[in-house]
């Protein structure tokens, strides 16, 4: 499973940003889509995080703010962020949840996107 993430930029506080993560190769494989985000010095930490059956998760920093959807058709999920502040600047990563067998041996993985910046200015 490949991951493709886009739409990171620079946006001042309150505004909106939609990231995109394409996925493709072996989709049947992914059980779950996430997006995780990072400074510099600190722990990568979950954000969002949608299930093949479409049930949502989000960290508390973000509840309210920002809302994780996907296109099945397209292979897509998206997390549309509202209502930035300074402190969600960070590089954010999607990444899928993987399970699949290798013979007759379960295989649970996970696999990452490239980071895309997200810069909120005060």
């Amino acid at each position: 499973v490949q991951l493709q993430a886009s739409g990171g930029g620079l946006v001042q506080a309150g505004g909106s940003l939609r990231l995109s993560c394409e996925a493709s190769g072996s989709i049947s494989w992914i059980t779950a889509m996430e997006w995780f985000r990072q400074v510099p010095g600190k722990e990568r930490e979950s954000v969002a995080t949608i299930t093949s059956g479409s049930s949502t998760n989000y960290a508390d920093s973000v509840r309210g703010r920002f809302t994780i959807s996907r296109d099945n058709a397209k292979n897509t999920v998206y997390l549309q962020m509202n209502s930035l502040k300074p402190e969600d600047t960070a590089v954010y990563y999607c990444a899928a949840q993987l399970a699949y067998y290798t013979g007759d041996a379960p295989v649970r993985a996970r696999t990452w996107g490239q980071g895309t910046q997200v810069t909120v200015s005060s």
